[in-house]
């Protein structure tokens, strides 16, 4: 059944979707590496991690499955990041065009992000989004909701909206599979770090090139009769 004062929704991933952060990212990969006493990755192999739960990336990045060791990494990665590094971002130009045409269209919007929700809340007051979000959800520190699937299932649970009538929006695989498995389609965006290779891959339901491009897109899913 249909939530009584549902309507319709686009959620937006944040790293790669609404700012570049790679800098600030980058910058607090290395020194948590440095920190654990290993080498630096250099930039191909940080953006090919930037996505996925802090967790994961330091799993990978560290080859190691000891919960203690990556749980540090991610400590030596926060001491950096929640002072300097979540500030060295930058808004994707025309972003803030698309945010305004959807408040226009009476659509409810969320941040869906696996970044902890305290530094997501920072970072959308950095650059003054906060007047076109109703929400912003993100992870917990323990990692809950890190996960995209469990992340857009509590968004789902906790909002006046339904899978039918909502749209993800993100640029790499973990944002299509997130909202796959709770029925929402997603629409995979290339300014940011995943490529069109992998977003075919894990199913999103368009693609676009450019934030110009992308309002038109959420008409056409949200409202394919009136497009």
């Amino acid at each position: 059944m249909a939530k009584a004062d549902s309507q319709a929704a686009v959620l937006f991933d944040l790293d790669g979707t609404l700012t570049n952060p790679f800098l600030g990212i980058s910058n607090c990969i290395r020194h948590a590496m440095e920190k654990m006493g290993r080498l630096a990755p250099d930039d191909t192999t940080i953006r090919a991690h930037i996505g996925p739960p802090l967790q994961v990336t330091f799993r990978v990045l560290l080859d190691t499955d000891d919960e203690a060791r990556i749980w540090e990494a991610v400590a030596h990665y926060r001491e950096r990041y929640q002072s300097v590094g979540k500030f060295e971002n930058e808004l994707i130009p025309g972003i803030k065009e698309v945010l305004a045409h959807c408040v226009a269209s009476g659509r409810f919007l969320s941040v869906a992000t696996s970044k902890m929700e305290a530094y997501s809340k920072d970072i959308i007051a950095h650059f003054g989004l906060g007047g076109f979000f109703d929400a912003v959800h993100g992870s917990a520190p323990d990692g809950t909701n890190a996960n995209k699937a469990d992340l857009i299932r509590h968004i789902m649970a906790s909002e006046p909206i339904e899978a039918a009538n909502a749209v993800m929006i993100g640029d790499r695989l973990h944002d299509v599979a997130g909202g796959k498995a709770n029925d929402v389609p997603t629409i995979g965006v290339l300014w940011g770090f995943g490529d069109r290779a992998e977003l075919v891959a894990a199913g999103a339901v368009e693609i676009v090139g450019e934030p110009a491009e992308l309002a038109a897109a959420i008409d056409a899913v949200l409202s394919p009769a009136a497009v």
